[in-house]
């Protein structure tokens, strides 16, 4: 594939290209011709050299402006300009001179010299498009044509055949040279042109795939971010509505005190669940800090739940990465929410400790615990989500848990600093 986009841009080059050389090939031809009427008494090449040759060059000129001669043509198109732009001027210029007197005029050095412009140019047209095996044959063609008018339609008295072969010579060793230099120049850059366009096509793949995975990642930290503020604001109203109907015939003012909290806890979680939507960062981490943060949900989480607070939070901090705060946030959060929803607890502790770089935030609880290989297996999401977001700053998320001896949950994140800052 990547061979057949090469070819393709190499054919189109040509078909811009081949203009351009018809335009300095008919140049040449009037330049040589006005060189010739105006510094020399006698025109060195008759006028029907440049009758015949311009006629040539319109006609090489007409096939590329042409639109559908390449079509027509099809792998000939090339070819054929080249032949016209080397094989018929020097057979031209051959026949033209032979029927003049023997001298400068008609001397094997000045056809080639007059012919030579030309030739190059079909001879780097050639090696471009075809290689070196084709300017092999390219050579012994122009060579062909040099010398076979001179063998066959020589007059005998002329002695100009020895200096004929030695030009001759000359020509072909000179083209053979160029010629190399140019197909090997030629080849080195398809070369390289077929490396980049694998390195491009290398590079679309991996930009498609981190595209796909950036996608996938974000979707799924939405996700987070969607449980961990909608979700937990919804399941604490669920709460405290169901204690509002409990409480409403028995005691109206503990009733109306509990809607009092509904609706401030209902409040701050569309806050929350709005900022969240609108930036996918924790809100309090931009007002308080990750310890007073910390406290805050564990102080709700107790408060909500009835149960006894055991706090070790640091009073100072290491400067933290913005993504390692929203974890130790977020993933406090979850799992405070799931001891003041689901472990029937009495006691809530949550420590979070820094040292040499590496952070620990532990919460654990005394309450009826579970099995967290059948937790994992079941698919809570919850739960995922804390490992996710510990796997995304390559720390470790562990639970330790048993039914009837409570749960602990501890995340820690080696390197804090430099981790973080590879996420920033």
């Amino acid at each position: 594939m990547i061979r057949d986009m090469i070819e393709e841009d190499s054919q189109a080059n040509i078909a811009v290209f081949l203009p351009l050389i018809m335009a300095l090939w008919m140049s040449y031809l009037l330049g040589l011709a006005l060189v010739d009427h105006s510094f020399y008494p006698r025109p060195i090449f008759p006028p029907r050299y440049y009758l015949l040759h311009g006629l040539d060059a319109l006609v090489g000129l007409g096939l590329v402006l042409w639109p559908q001669a390449r079509a027509w043509l099809g792998r000939a198109y090339v070819p054929l300009l080249i032949a016209m732009m080397s094989v018929v001027p020097v057979f031209i210029a051959q026949m033209t001179t032979m029927q003049l007197p023997p001298g400068p005029a008609s001397s094997p050095e000045s056809v080639l010299l007059r012919t030579m412009p030309p030739l190059f140019m079909a001879l780097v047209l050639t090696a471009w498009q075809y290689g070196w095996p084709a300017v092999i044959i390219y050579t012994v063609g122009v060579a062909l044509c040099s010398l076979g008018p001179q063998l066959l339609f020589a007059r005998p008295a002329a002695a100009g055949l020895p200096p004929s072969l030695a030009v001759v010579a000359i020509e072909t060793i000179s083209f053979l040279v160029v010629g190399y230099f140019i197909s090997a120049l030629i080849r080195q850059l398809r070369r390289q042109r077929q490396a980049l366009a694998q390195a491009n096509a290398r590079l679309t793949d991996y930009a498609a795939t981190l595209e796909d995975l950036t996608i996938s990642r974000e979707r799924n930290r939405m996700a987070r971010e969607l449980h961990d503020t909608l979700a937990h604001t919804l399941s604490a109203l669920s709460i405290q509505l169901e204690a509002v109907g409990a409480y409403w015939e028995v005691d109206p003012a503990a009733a109306q005190r509990m809607l009092d909290t509904a609706i401030g806890a209902t409040r701050s979680g569309l806050q929350e669940t709005r900022r969240a939507l609108k930036s996918l960062r924790a809100s309090p981490l931009d007002n308080l800090g990750v310890s007073r943060a910390l406290r805050q949900i564990a102080d709700e989480a107790a408060a909500r739940a009835g149960l006894r607070l055991e706090l070790d939070l640091p009073d100072h901090l290491p400067a933290l990465p913005a993504a390692l705060e929203q974890c130790l946030y977020r993933v406090a959060q979850e799992a405070t929410a799931n001891v003041a929803h689901h472990a029937d607890a009495q006691t809530l502790a949550l420590r979070l400790s820094a040292d040499n770089g590496a952070i620990t935030l532990q919460i654990r609880d005394d309450g009826r615990g579970f099995i967290p290989e059948r937790a994992a297996a079941a698919g809570h999401f919850g739960l995922a989500g804390m490992r996710e977001r510990a796997q995304l700053l390559g720390g470790a998320l562990t639970i330790i848990s048993q039914p009837g001896r409570g749960t602990t949950v501890q995340l820690d994140i080696r390197d804090a600093t430099d981790e973080g800052a590879d996420l920033r």
